[in-house]
């Protein structure tokens, strides 16, 4: 199934729909079954009941929104954390010259940078040296602590697109190199289209992801360049955190980043970023 959070201009407030498949149009759950929440995050939280009604929804071929005349927003709004990977490519550390990690580099943005799949990405003015990164996001579906790696596809909901745009003066200079700030602008991490549940991937550890510069392909791997995988993760986070439902982990990118090009290449406004992952869809975010 492809989760998503949705608005249309005859609906009040933010929707619950299902994507029709990639790039397809929209059903309202809402509508097909009016107790069900109305955001991601109580979604989740309610598990097998809430997903039970969603796999009914999916198959009682109910009328389809147009793409063209609903708003998509981020599939998930408002999560507790947001959790991201450093160096979890292994091409991506051959582009630096450093060594591949011996455990997960750990950092975060703030939830207050989550936008929606097309919105807008802003520059801001502090900052001189903004970049892309195509990431696959993890949103968990169920609360842990301490969770086994061999546990913790369970504590999973699904997989989307992520862009962690980052500003690479604030992430390696100043903030005493601290990487939270460069990080964690507004508008600084796009997500979506869908939330995809892990049933409906074959493999999320062998998917094709890219990024696209204006068209122009400047990332181009496959997530089974991963350093740490999906369980991995989860299983070391849980050692310092509780995860709950509606959390999301970036887990790393590949490499092609602009701060790493010689010369370094940053984004400019009216610069155009596609992050597409096979499977999961694509996200194109404006830079203004």
């Amino acid at each position: 199934m492809r989760l998503v959070q949705f608005q249309a201009p005859h609906l009040m407030g933010p929707h619950l729909g299902l994507e029709s498949g990639n790039g397809g149009g929209v059903i309202n759950l809402n509508a097909f079954d009016p107790t069900l929440p109305k955001t991601m995050m109580e979604f989740l939280e309610q598990g097998e009941a809430t997903l039970s009604v969603a796999r009914r929804a999916l198959a009682a071929q109910l009328p389809v929104l147009p793409r063209s005349e609903v708003t998509f927003l981020a599939p998930v709004t408002r999560p507790d954390k947001v959790v991201c990977v450093g160096m979890n490519y292994v091409d991506h550390c051959k582009e630096q010259n450093v060594p591949v990690p011996k455990e997960p580099i750990i950092f975060s943005k703030f939830a207050s940078s989550i936008v929606g799949p097309y919105d807008e990405v802003i520059l801001p003015p502090e900052s001189q040296e903004v970049d892309w990164e195509v990431e696959l996001a993890v949103i968990i579906g169920r609360k842990g602590k301490h969770i086994k790696a061999t546990d913790a596809m369970a504590h999973v909901a699904g997989f989307t697109v992520a862009h962690d745009v980052s500003a690479r003066d604030w992430q390696m200079r100043r903030n005493g190199k601290q990487w939270l700030l460069g990080k964690t602008f507004d508008t600084f991490c796009p997500l979506g289209p869908a939330l995809v549940t892990k049933d409906s991937i074959a493999d999320p550890h062998n998917l094709k992801i890219c990024c696209r510069v204006n068209g122009e392909v400047v990332q181009s791997s496959n997530t089974n360049q991963m350093v740490f995988k999906t369980e991995e993760l989860i299983a070391w986070v849980s050692q310092f955190v509780t995860l709950y439902p509606g959390d999301v982990i970036l887990t790393g990118t590949p490499p092609g980043v602009g701060v790493f090009r010689k010369p370094p290449v940053f984004l400019k406004k009216g610069d155009e970023v596609q992050c597409e992952i096979e499977e999961l869809g694509v996200i194109i975010n404006k830079v203004v």
